[in-house]
């Protein structure tokens, strides 16, 4: 594997990134990196978007004081994760569902559509308790599942579903609205961007959140972990915008 050195002051010698290859098909089957440039037959671009139900969740802090109450990872069956996201909205409940505007062919003709960002992952608020009567729902969600992680070794090990921190949840928010299409996901059981600086961003597009200084293509970024899901990172931000985190 290559390796990346240079003068930055955030930027340790060594550190090195994985090619942006997508995520491993036997590692997380269904989050890949989105297409970054618009093709010819599928037309993805680079656009963010969500509907006006689905910043419901961005809009507001969650106020809930229930202690057992989290933001949980959810996976659908493929190409329903929209629908099920839809379905909780409509039932009170407060979910992150990231999307991107891409082009369908349609009878000949392009149709544009919001497709999910993190392929077939979305999330939801509430206590475990909560969500299971949707997960487990097998009139009107049947495709719905919790995101697990294994805990435990050997055959002692079991899943759980993957809460995800507030703190985790507001970077991966802010990280992805961006529409330039040089994002670089990886999954969480690859090598990730761990041999950086800890920093916090503190003016751009990116302001507000913290990771680890990573090197890709020559440019200095700002790697974010979802632990247990994934790690993204952001495009180029300048040593101007970063403080060190002790």
């Amino acid at each position: 594997m290559d390796t990346h050195t240079t003068d930055d002051k955030f930027t340790p010698e060594g550190t090195s990134i994985p090619p942006r290859t997508g995520l491993a098909p036997d590692a997380l089957p269904e989050v890949q990196t989105p297409i970054p440039a618009e093709n010819s037959q599928t037309g993805v671009s680079t656009n963010y978007t969500q509907s006006a139900t689905k910043q419901k969740s961005s809009s507001k802090d969650s106020k809930d004081k229930n202690p057992k109450a989290h933001w949980y990872a959810l996976r659908a069956t493929y190409g329903q994760s929209g629908k099920a996201n839809d379905y909780l909205v409509s039932q009170g409940v407060e979910t992150y569902y990231p999307t991107i505007k891409a082009f369908v062919m349609v009878n000949n003709k392009r149709k544009e559509v919001d497709k999910s960002y993190l392929l077939n992952i979305f999330f939801a608020y509430g206590t475990e308790d909560q969500l299971k009567t949707y997960v487990y729902d097998n009139v009107h969600l049947p495709y719905l599942r919790f995101y697990c992680r294994r805990v435990g070794i050997g055959k002692d090990s079991k899943p759980l579903p993957l809460i995800v921190p507030k703190k985790q949840l507001d970077n991966l928010r802010t990280v992805l609205t961006d529409q330039s299409g040089e994002l670089v996901i990886v999954p969480d059981d690859e090598r990730k961007f761990d041999k950086g600086a800890k920093v916090r961003v503190i003016g751009g597009s990116f302001k507000g959140i913290e990771g680890k200084v990573a090197r890709y293509c020559g440019q200095q970024r700002v790697a974010i972990v979802v632990d247990g899901l994934l790690t993204i990172a952001t495009t180029y931000i300048p040593s101007a915008y970063l403080e060190r985190i002790d």
